[in-house]
Parts: C-alpha cells; structure tokens; sequence
C-alpha cells in the first residue's frame, strides 16, 4: 500500500475537522486564537491516525470515529505547548513557528493547554458525537486515555525528564521517560481503535503490544533526529536534548546501536499484528514509516 498516501487522507481528514472544530468563536477570543493557532499548525497527527488505523483492523469504519481520535490530538497539542514553556524545555519553535507562548505570552499559553486537555475529555464524553458508541466504551476509552495522558502515563513521563536533566545516563530513568512521555498515549491511541470497533480481547493484546513497541520506537528514533535532523526539516531546534543535558537512547548506547534497537522493536511490533490479515497493512506501514521518517 501506499503509506503516504494514507496518512496525508488520513491528516486531511483530521485537520478539517479540527478546523471545523473552532468555527464557533471562543470567548474571550485571544484564548481561542492561541488553542487553534497551536492545534492548527499541522504535524503529523499520528495518534489520531493510528487510532483510525487500529479501528480499521478490528474491522471498523475510521470516519465514525474522527471525533474521539481527535480529542488526542488536542491533548497532544496541550503537551507540546506546556513543554515549551520557559519553565521546562524553554524552546522558541515548534511545527517551524514561534512556540505559543513566544505569541501569547507564558500565561495565555498555560491557559491555552489546560483548555485543550479540558476539551478533549468533553470531546470524548459527548454523546451525540457517535450515537452507536455506548456510554460504557465511551467511559473505558476515556479511562484510557486519561491514564495515558496524566501521572501514569504522558505526565510522569516529563516529570521524571525534568529530574533526570543532568543526571548521568541511566537505563531505568531512561525507560521510564520513554514509555511513559511518549508511548503510553501512542499505545492508548492504537487500543481506543480497537475499544470502539469492540475489539476482542486477544486483538486487543496484540495492539496494546503493538503500541508499546512503535512507541518506544518512535522516541528513539526522536532522539535520533535531535542530533542529526534538519531545524527547517523537522521545525522546532536540533541539539536540545544535548545542549539541556536529557536522557536519551543515543546518549546512553550512541546512534548506531539506538538505530538498531528501534528497528528491533519495529520488527516485534510487526510480529505482534500476525494474527491480523490486510486490514492491518496500515499498522504495519505506519510502523515502518517510524524508523525512515525525517520529522
């Protein structure tokens, strides 16, 4: 199949409705300004797409869905907003604009996030969004994600890589980082797939160990690039996981084995699809896309 393909119909599909998302205007209209102006600055959309693809697989219709793949990224965009901030990672570009709070100011952009998360949750719980979605999955799925997004999951993550700055490289800090900054809402992303298309319980097993392993996967190879991408390429600054002294793969095993090591976990997450047929060849595109990916 055609990967880029599929993701670029996939991101089209995602960006209309988060544009749509705002056609009504915020009061006051500076905060709405500053949620769209982040959430609206394209990206990837990964998540969202990699929840249409596992709903996809489980033998379900992506379109029903957009909304709840939606609300992750609005929480996606929150993080990267409160990341910026000058009191964590202090960037001044993202997506190859001025971080939100080089706009807004550090306040508005606070308020921005907390906005977004907060809206994802009513995205999520919204029961005219998808009338064949029950009240009980729409309640495991925002379980999900919510424990993916807070503490045990996207926020204890940052956490610890705020305390980790300057420490020496450790393998337990430097999993925990990973598994939970930026691979527990990847894995929550594909299994909410799979909950809303009422996935059985071994498909769900092999999406959740699917996620795990592209989750882990993707931050190394983030890592990667933060050493030898391109600023304009990937559109926020290169060396800041040096210049900030973070825990990373090739700080702790140097590029060439953290290259291998994702392509090992490429590989298991190709594995953990094998009892799914041609449904799934976007999983395991989106896998492959990981490791050859230059943003």
């Amino acid at each position: 199949m055609d990967i880029r393909n599929y993701l670029s119909e996939k991101r089209e599909r995602i960006d209309s409705f988060l544009a749509s998302y705002f056609d009504v205007p915020l009061a006051p209209a500076v905060l709405g300004d500053a949620m769209s102006y982040s959430l609206l600055a394209g990206g990837k959309r990964l998540r969202p797409i990699l929840a249409l693809a596992s709903h996809e697989a489980c033998g379900g219709d992506a379109e029903s869905i957009v909304p709840y793949a939606a609300s992750l990224e609005f929480i996606h965009t929150y993080s990267l907003i409160h990341d910026d901030l000058p009191a964590m990672d202090n960037d001044d570009l993202r997506r190859g604009r001025p971080t939100n709070h080089k706009v807004f100011g550090d306040a508005m952009a606070i308020l921005a996030g907390d906005a977004l998360l907060t809206e994802a949750f009513y995205l999520l719980s919204n029961s005219h969004r998808s009338a064949r979605i029950t009240p009980s999955v729409r309640l495991k799925v925002a379980r999900e994600i919510a424990m993916a997004s807070g503490a045990h999951g996207m926020v204890g993550g940052q956490a610890e890589d705020l305390l980790s700055e300057n420490a020496p490289q450790d393998i337990d800090s430097l999993s925990f980082i990973h598994t939970h900054k930026t691979g527990a809402l990847i894995t929550a992303s594909v299994r909410i797939g799979g909950l809303l298309a009422g996935a059985r319980k071994k498909e769900l097993r092999s999406l959740t160990h699917y996620g795990e392993k592209i989750g882990l996967a993707f931050q190394i190879i983030d890592d990667i690039l933060d050493i030898q991408g391109d600023t304009k390429e990937l559109g926020k600054q290169t060396g800041s996981d040096e210049r900030k002294k973070k825990m990373t793969y090739p700080g702790l095993y140097g590029i060439e084995t953290s290259s291998r090591k994702a392509q090992g976990l490429v590989d298991d997450a190709l594995f953990a699809l094998r009892a799914f047929g041609d449904e799934a060849d976007p999983l395991r595109e989106i896998a492959r896309y990981i490791i050859r990916r230059r943003n």
